[in-house]
């Protein structure tokens, strides 16, 4: 069973920067797609960054030049590097994962082309 745990939020300041983990178990293989998205109060559920297992990237034009999608030396672990942050970008941030290639960019940034989710992490930026 697979499991995504992130970690990294907080309460900041406009302007600031966060750097967000996700640590996932029970992989099968390093051949998979990551996400980070994202769920602003009484918004719905949007992709902020996709990396595949070949490292190619894809990031929402809303942070685009901000936001930095990375795996780390383990396979197993997935950042997102938050700068510049604005209050507009206050929401409870996820990780997900699916088996396999990245399968275009409309289909990186649907949150229902993911297979496994973590709980979030909550990002507060504050004017």
């Amino acid at each position: 069973q697979v499991q995504l745990v992130e970690s990294g939020g907080g309460s900041v300041q406009a302007g600031g920067s966060l750097r967000l983990s996700c640590v996932a178990s029970g992989l099968a293989s390093s051949n998979y797609c990551f996400g980070w998205f994202r769920q602003g109060p009484g918004k719905e559920r949007e992709g902020v960054a996709v990396v595949a297992s070949d490292g190619r990237t894809l990031y929402a034009d809303s942070v685009k030049g901000r936001f930095t999608i990375s795996r780390g030396n383990a396979a197993n672990w997935l950042y997102l590097q938050i700068n510049i942050l604005k209050p507009e970008d206050t929401a409870l941030y996820y990780c997900a994962a699916d088996p396999g290639s990245c399968s275009g960019a409309n289909w990186a940034m649907t949150t229902a082309s993911y297979k496994y989710w973590g709980q979030g992490t909550q990002v507060t930026v504050s004017s």
